[in-house]
């Protein structure tokens, strides 16, 4: 069943907000949204990048809150899912050849972005998109006015080492099509699909907006990601202990991390948030699921209001 939602905003495109088809210096459709803030209020201007999965329309009731409050927001798929183009055969898994994709979609998106939208410049990532913006940031790659990163994936709550998980990524890519499955249904290995919610958010009519989304635009859907992001993955997370990277970092930067967390390692990334800096850290505890910006109201508005402090006092108007 299929709640209704108590938020208007959350499954409807406000006449503001324009919808934009973008290609890719390669010429791969990426989908963006553009929602201006009230002219009456200019504040500057917000980049989200959601996680693997994601797609825009989860985060309006977000986007109508920061632009309330001023700011331009936009955000924009990553390829391979949302409404962008698919990297695999199989429109319903999450594939990648290599995350340095991801990370010259970012750049690039990054250059336009600044050369038009008013300033300051913030850009959000969560999950996955919070990887990329730490690793766009540490590789120099975009320089914004502040970050946030929303429970960013930099790494799994496997109970192995990261190692052992990387070995049997490429085995299984060497032994089989890197393009197929890794497993079979959720968010994680193992995981049923009924369960899908729990590792998410508490909050029902929060996870049912996704689900009326689905239902409304099937192709937006996305399953399970390929034994090759897995691996990239892997990949990536190495990518972090290169020393000096994240220590050469001069942006200021928020991460907001739930240590309940069952989808990415809350630990890892109070750690590697250490590293930064100009870098602060909030830890919520088993109140709080993944979807920080998607939980309950007392969850979601307490971190709201951390990211409009953090935002007045190091990217003010």
């Amino acid at each position: 069943m299929i709640l209704e939602s108590n938020a208007p905003a959350r499954r409807a495109f406000s006449a503001e907000a324009q919808i934009i088809m973008r290609h890719a210096a390669d010429g791969w459709p990426l989908r963006s949204i553009i929602w201006p803030a009230p002219a009456d209020r200019p504040r500057g201007s917000i980049l989200f990048l959601g996680g693997r999965g994601d797609h825009f329309e989860k985060y309006l009731e977000s986007f109508d809150d920061w632009r309330l409050r001023g700011w331009q927001v936009e955000s924009v798929d990553w390829r391979g899912q949302g409404g962008s183009g698919r990297l695999s055969a199989d429109p319903h898994v999450g594939h990648c050849e290599s995350f340095a994709r991801w990370i010259d979609d970012l750049t690039a998106y990054y250059a336009d972005w600044i050369s038009r939208a008013p300033g300051p410049h913030v850009v959000i990532g969560h999950s996955m998109g919070g990887h990329l913006v730490l690793r766009a940031l540490g590789d120099k790659r975009i320089v914004p006015n502040a970050a946030i990163l929303v429970a960013p994936m930099l790494g799994f709550t496997a109970p192995y080492p990261d190692s052992v998980g990387h070995w049997v990524a490429r085995t299984m890519c060497r032994f089989g099509d890197p393009a197929r499955a890794a497993w079979k249904v959720s968010e994680k290995p193992g995981s049923k699909i009924s369960l899908r919610q729990m590792l998410l958010t508490h909050d029902d009519s929060r996870y049912a907006d996704e689900l009326w989304w689905r239902a409304k635009d099937p192709t937006l859907e996305l399953g399970p990601a390929s034994w090759k992001w897995v691996e990239q993955a892997y990949a990536s997370f190495h990518h972090f202990g290169q020393p000096g990277l994240l220590e050469s970092v001069q942006v200021p930067v928020l991460t907001l991390v739930a240590s309940a967390d069952k989808l990415v390692s809350p630990a890892t990334a109070q750690r590697l948030s250490a590293r930064l800096p100009l870098g602060q850290t909030h830890v919520y505890g088993r109140e709080a699921a993944h979807e920080l910006l998607r939980e309950v109201d007392s969850v979601r508005n307490d971190a709201l209001g951390r990211i409009d402090a953090f935002l007045n006092e190091e990217a003010p108007k």
